[in-house]
């Protein structure tokens, strides 16, 4: 077969490869038994976020094989590399969650200074859980490089043994590591038992992949295919199936085809590319994580898309795919109902969806959806003219208490639900209130007003699936509310607004909160407030004392908490792509 020709002179490897003062670099790539064909054709930088700290990444070095095998299949060079991961489903519920946002920074980080290091000309970037997939976008929009994104795949759903004594309401159907949280608040509540909790914790993930419901892996999954990153459909077959690896080799071979069109990763990543995506996450019911992660890919090429921009786009969405936590069905039920490309043709029958934007195939949105024949099932997918709701699943609110926003999951709440008024119960960390869920010392109407969790005051910005979930599992979740200046899991479901801003750290309303002060949540109107005066509010400001003080006074989490932005920005810690000198690939 004819060797294909790329021209090097504009590429970034130049610098590693060619030319006589080149000679020592070329050295070190013969001594890994490469060729000299390989060491003159483009480098492909394959990174993972490959490890054995949980089952959403132990596939992502199976499929980066496949990665490599098509790149070299379309005469590129694949170089493996690996950066970290935070599993949040080990992190959830301890110290350890403090890790998990700060994670999404430093995989962007140390992917980047991977590729400026080697000097690659694309990436393919594979990764499996929450933090992770938003980390090796940013990294690929703020290189700017040609870029092609790969989800390594959900997990399948697991099921209890026929005939073992489980409570009823887990019997005989499809579970998640979401039951299992929710399951803790049952024990405690002693409406099941020790025994009974050991059965559903063997079963309930049965397989390598990441959380099986529209919790965030799933749902950035979704972003990369919709903002158009990601292969049409590559995104939704679940990680132990084989034709995973079709999808990762035909993503190496697509970049080789990004190199050589010169298409680049914001050339993809634009302002409607922004919408397109944040569309997805509304009419599936996706995690507010992704209000944070848009925000923060956005900054990346430059672009001003905040937290109001997504709940704008989020308000005028209809929610139709019924997915859990709102919902009845997981990520593998999408997938066989079609996928992303299904619910992005509903989208467009409606004139909601910017159909010019470029994906990785080299082709429009418009053109990919043009490809799928299938339609929506009317069980998974609804039909966009009869939605679940005619609102997004996931909405913005704004007030006195959260004057730079704050995010709430709607999607399977009532409308009679979707209104809370309480006497707010202030915790200044998430532990003291999961002690009082514990032990029952709330009432049911409470507002929960968990502080001292934003990015710069955790620091870190920890999710609260532990205290929900166990709240749920109470039997309390629509009982109560919960607001905090951290984060919730995308797998959290009842009436708990997350990224309220500004944080306590900066003195945000959230912080001048007592208990007892009247707090009404409005998820129809889009309001969130407390009944305080501005000269009240003025007046508690002035006597505040000023941050809490945290154990963290060195170290990377320190670091984090110096260098962290606003929320509503997405919680980003560098000036991003507008206030760029130079571009990588023209170095």
């Amino acid at each position: 077969m004819l060797k294909k020709q790329f021209d090097k002179t504009k590429l970034p490897s130049r610098h590693v490869t060619e030319g006589p003062a080149r000679a020592p670099h070329r050295s070190y790539y013969y001594a890994m038994g490469m060729t000299e064909d390989e060491i003159h054709q483009p480098l492909v930088g394959v990174a993972t976020c490959w490890n054995e700290a949980a089952p959403c990444n132990i596939a992502l070095n199976r499929q980066a094989q496949s990665v490599k095998m098509g790149v070299k299949s379309a005469f590129g060079t694949p170089r493996e590399f690996t950066t970290i991961t935070v599993t949040d489903g080990i992190a959830m519920g301890h110290e350890g969650m403090r890790s998990s946002l700060a994670s999404r920074e430093a995989i962007a980080d140390t992917v980047e200074l991977t590729m400026r290091g080697h000097c690659y000309d694309a990436i393919v970037g594979l990764a499996g859980c929450d933090k992770s997939l938003p980390g090796m976008m940013m990294a690929m929009i703020r290189l700017n490089t040609p870029s092609v994104f790969l989800y390594g795949g959900s997990i399948l759903p697991g099921r209890a043994p026929v005939g073992a004594k489980v409570p009823e309401e887990y019997a005989d159907r499809d579970l998640t590591v979401q039951d299992m949280f929710e399951a803790v608040g049952h024990q405690q509540n002693g409406t099941m038992t020790e025994a009974e909790l050991d059965i559903l914790e063997r079963v309930a993930c049965p397989s390598a992949g990441a959380c099986g419901g529209q919790f965030t892996a799933n749902t950035m999954a979704c972003v990369s295919e919709a903002i158009g990153l990601a292969l049409p459909q590559s995104s939704g077959a679940p990680a132990p199936y084989q034709s995973r690896d079709q999808y990762a080799e035909a993503s190496g071979a697509a970049v080789m085809n990004l190199i050589e069109k010169n298409i680049r990763a914001r050339d993809i990543c634009t302002r409607e590319a922004f919408e397109n995506a944040a569309r997805v996450v509304a009419c599936t019911g996706g995690s507010t994580n992704a209000g944070l992660h848009l925000p923060a890919m956005a900054h990346e090429a430059g672009i001003e898309f905040y937290l109001e921009d997504v709940c704008e786009i989020f308000r005028d969405t209809p929610y139709f795919v019924d997915l859990k936590p709102g919902g009845q069905y997981v990520a593998k039920d999408l997938y066989e109902a079609g996928g992303v490309f299904v619910v992005m043709k509903e989208l467009r029958k409606a004139g909601l969806l910017h159909e010019d934007c470029m994906t990785v195939t080299g082709n429009s949105i418009g053109e990919e959806i043009d490809k799928i024949e299938l339609e929506a099932d009317g069980r998974v997918i609804y039909p966009i003219e009869t939605p679940i709701s005619q609102t997004g699943g996931v909405v913005g609110l704004k007030g006195n208490l959260a004057p730079e926003g704050a995010i709430v999951k709607i999607a399977g709440m009532e409308p009679q639900h979707q209104i809370f008024t309480g006497p707010a119960r202030v915790f200044e960390c998430e532990q003291d209130a999961f002690e009082a869920v514990q032990k029952r010392t709330y009432e049911e109407g409470d507002v929960f007003v968990i502080r001292n969790e934003g990015p710069a005051g955790g620091p870190g910005m920890r999710e609260m699936l532990a205290t929900t979930a166990a709240l749920s599992g109470q039997g309390m979740g629509k009982k109560v509310a919960l607001i905090t200046d951290g984060r919730f899991s995308g797998a959290t479901r009842g009436f708990c607004v997350g990224h309220v801003g500004p944080e306590a750290y900066h003195g945000g309303p959230i912080a001048l909160l007592k208990d007892g002060d009247v707090i009404t949540l409005n998820a129809i109107e889009g309001t969130i407030e407390v009944a305080l005066s501005d000269e009240e509010l003025a007046e508690r400001k002035a006597a505040w004392p000023g941050p809490r003080e945290t154990n963290y006074a060195s170290g990377s989490l320190w670091k984090y908490s110096q260098l962290v932005g606003e929320i509503y920005k997405g919680a980003v810690t560098h000036p991003g792509g507008a206030a760029e000198k130079h571009e990588y690939m023209d170095l």
